[in-house]
């Protein structure tokens, strides 16, 4: 039975979404201003010029693309290791089985501070080079949890009884995985690497500590704040990281709700 919310309680739900979204919509104001140092409410002018200058600047281009195949790789690393870490927990018992679960989800759970410092002393530890690769080890940590966490949820509304149905009938364990499992696991997996992918593409913390000396996207717009006569151009640069971070987030939804209604 569905009860009414109370005014107050719309308005303070209606207070906290304000809070949380005008700062966004001033993002993409001043994207259009005409001034370059300043800014002022509200702007004496708008332009779609910064959007020309965001394009042609190298620097910007290539932090972008690091990005792209920083969390395209991630993504599909944390797919392939948390869906297999999922049937693990999912088929099997073992001793440490919930600790394991635990395990794989505390980069996600932890402060990214924590777990760029970790990863950071890891690779010091083992005499690695900053490199491209230390981002996507960096940035896979946390999608892993992710996808796991999407997949295992799958899982436990899985039947097993559908698994042995088809072996019974004489299929291998691949032809079970692919023909009877794996459409099970689609939709987790579709929604579970869409949230991956944005969460890796926006991700700047534990980026900051596998990084070295290169830069993603949001670390450029990190270190342009600094620079007064840039920030039309930085807010130009989060326009297009608020857009490609929302648009997989809206996707996974949509498609989650598609899938758990048909």
């Amino acid at each position: 039975m569905r009860t009414k919310a109370s005014l107050g309680l719309k308005l303070a739900a209606g207070f906290t979404l304000v809070y949380l979204h005008v700062p966004i919509l001033f993002v993409f104001l001043y994207a259009f201003t005409t001034e370059s140092a300043s800014f002022r409410f509200p702007p004496p002018g708008l332009t779609t010029d910064w959007f020309g200058v965001a394009w042609q600047n190298s620097e910007i281009r290539a932090a972008l693309g690091l990005s792209l195949r920083v969390a395209a790789i991630s993504t599909l690393i944390a797919l392939i290791v948390g869906t297999l870490a999922a049937a693990a927990v999912w088929r099997t018992n073992f001793f440490g089985k919930n600790t394991l679960s635990l395990f794989i989800i505390l980069p996600i759970a932890l402060p990214g501070i924590i777990t760029g410092i970790a990863l950071r002393s890891a690779i010091n530890l083992g005499d690695l080079t900053f490199s491209f690769w230390t981002l996507v080890v960096g940035h896979a940590t946390f999608c892993v949890a992710v996808a796991f966490n999407n997949v295992i949820a799958r899982m436990r509304r899985t039947s097993p009884n559908i698994l042995e149905a088809s072996m019974d009938l004489g299929a291998r364990g691949w032809q079970t995985f692919r023909h009877v499992l794996l459409p099970q696991l689609a939709p987790a997996m579709v929604v579970g690497g869409m949230l991956a992918f944005a969460l890796s593409f926006d991700e700047i913390i534990v980026t900051t500590f596998t990084a070295g000396n290169q830069q993603t996207l949001p670390i450029w717009i990190f270190s342009s704040l600094v620079r007064p006569r840039n920030r039309p151009v930085t807010n130009v640069v989060a326009v297009f990281v608020i857009i490609i971070t929302f648009i997989p987030i809206i996707f996974a939804q949509r498609y989650a709700q598609r899938a758990e209604e048909s």
